[in-house]
């Protein structure tokens, strides 16, 4: 007697790319696994250039893919750093035509933070004592924050290279405070007298805890930035109630899930339908599904969007009834 072959839902070519898809998912949420960062290609079977890349990135690197048609979606923290690339402001020499597919809130500032010891109380103070500071920052070389802390010392009038020319010293240091206990150590230590860095909410009591200082960026220093893209902020002393007042910064809020204005309807349209399909299977900022679709498509404090949305994306969130 012959039996048939079961029927089957799925073609061959979908039960595969489910397979791969699926164990990486799990291969990232493993705990002994540290290679989390994900770049999935898609195409026709058989066709020779793929239609599709999506980059899980947190790198302003990515933009320049994304521009060049390298990638078709990427994800940046902080959103604002998209605005300086619509303006070919900052570290772009021309204008890349961003567009915004959706963003993940989480609210964010970034802060610097020196000992007391060191006197200063501002960051002009720094470049008008040459002042040797030692500093930690993000280890990973390719983080927005370099790209942040670059801008903001050359609106106050110097460079990294100054302060190593000074005598200082500029560490990169692996994670956050909060995550890299040794950071906090080193200035327990002595070994450094400033930290600048943002997830401000996970490490700011720590160095307060220790005497040290917020220092905040003036004025003249916030209007500079703001000419060229970024948003102004703050630190607020209702949330660490140990500051002597609100801290001046700027702010490092959202996750922007971002396009190129050449990419094609059809590949937004059905990222985002892709999107409202797994709502509720994807985790949000806070670590648990769904993700709040009907807020990440406009811009609030949690998630700021300061680039347009791309035109499909737009359609699409509407027709959802998430924008008015």
């Amino acid at each position: 007697m012959t039996t048939k072959p079961p029927q089957r839902s799925l073609t061959p070519v979908q039960v595969r790319s489910r397979l791969v898809l699926e164990v990486a998912s799990e291969m990232v949420g493993m705990g002994d696994w540290q290679h989390r960062q994900a770049r999935v290609s898609l195409r026709t079977q058989g066709a020779e250039e793929w239609t599709a890349t999506l980059f899980a990135s947190d790198s302003p690197d990515a933009i320049q893919e994304v521009a060049q048609g390298a990638v078709q979606v990427a994800i940046i923290n902080p959103g604002v750093v998209l605005n300086l690339a619509l303006r070919g402001t900052g570290p772009f020499k021309e204008p890349v035509p961003v567009r915004a597919i959706t963003v993940i809130g989480s609210f964010d500032r970034v802060a610097f933070a020196v000992t007391e010891q060191t006197g200063l109380r501002s960051l002009d103070e720094i470049r008008e004592r040459r002042y040797p500071l030692r500093i930690s920052l993000r280890g990973q070389r390719d983080h927005a924050t370099h790209l942040v802390l670059d801008e903001v010392l050359k609106a106050a009038g110097f460079s990294l290279d100054d302060i190593r020319a000074w005598g200082g010293e500029v560490r990169y240091d692996a994670k956050l405070p909060t995550r890299n206990p040794q950071r906090i150590g080193a200035v327990e230590r002595g070994e450094v007298d400033a930290i600048f860095d943002e997830g401000v909410f996970g490490w700011t009591h720590l160095v307060l805890d220790l005497g040290m200082r917020l220092l905040p960026l003036e004025e003249h220093h916030l209007g500079r930035l703001e000419a060229i893209g970024f948003r102004r902020a703050a630190i607020l002393k209702e949330d660490f109630p140990s500051l002597p007042a609100d801290v001046p910064t700027l702010d490092y809020s959202g996750f922007v899930v971002y396009t190129s204005a050449d990419v094609p309807d059809e590949v937004v349209t059905v990222v985002c339908r892709a999107l409202e399909a797994r709502k509720d299977r994807i985790p949000s900022d806070s670590g648990e599904p769904p993700l709040p679709l009907e807020d990440m498509c406009k811009d609030t404090p949690e998630g700021p969007l300061g680039i347009p949305l791309h035109p499909a994306a737009e359609r699409f969130w509407r027709d959802c009834g998430y924008l008015d």
